[in-house]
């Protein structure tokens, strides 16, 4: 794999995201585009980025923790979440860092351990409690302020694998992650 098409983050990034124990992803504009979309019958419907669910799933098998906190309550998020085996889905809490407070307790994780990835103004607090904040470029400007990082994929577009990534890279593990992958025959 040639090096100059993996992405390039400074030494300061890499430093915080070392300590990470914790991914805690908002999902409606981060694990999607952000757009509400209803059947005539009034049925939910959501696109999840497949990208990002093997980026999540090469976190956990790292030994990083991932949890979804998110301010709707939505079968779909619940089926996504179990489908990837994601074992902390906070559904309902439109008070993120509070709840990211309480499953940091129970985790017993210190928030300098801790990534949180949001879009909008209910996820700051979370991204300024965080050690480090991610955010997407289509995210609220004022938290694209206080963000550590912002991916250069879009909500819902892979943004949540480029941060997995980072995390992976962070670790040591990106390449042990990206190698099943490389092995020939």
């Amino acid at each position: 794999m040639a090096d100059t098409l993996r992405p390039q983050w400074p030494a300061e990034l890499i430093e915080k995201a070392a300590a990470i124990r914790l991914l805690a992803l908002d999902v409606d504009g981060i694990m999607t585009d952000g757009t509400l979309l209803f059947s005539a019958s009034g049925d939910e419907m959501k696109g999840f980025n497949i990208l990002d669910g093997l980026g999540i799933k090469q976190v956990m098998a790292a030994g990083i923790n991932v949890a979804v906190i998110t301010g709707r309550r939505s079968p779909l998020t619940e089926k996504r979440m179990n489908d990837l085996g994601i074992p902390h889905l906070m559904q309902g809490r439109e008070d993120k860092k509070i709840a990211l407070r309480e499953l940091a307790a129970r985790l017993e994780i210190a928030p300098n351990q801790i990534a949180y990835m949001g879009d909008d103004l209910p996820d700051l607090p979370a991204i300024r409690y965080a050690g480090l904040g991610i955010t997407v470029p289509n995210g609220y400007w004022l938290v694209r302020q206080h963000a550590d990082f912002c991916t250069s994929a879009a909500g819902g577009s892979g943004a949540v694998r480029e941060a997995c990534e980072l995390l992976l890279c962070a670790c040591g593990q990106l390449n042990a992650s990206l190698q099943p992958y490389l092995e020939q025959d």
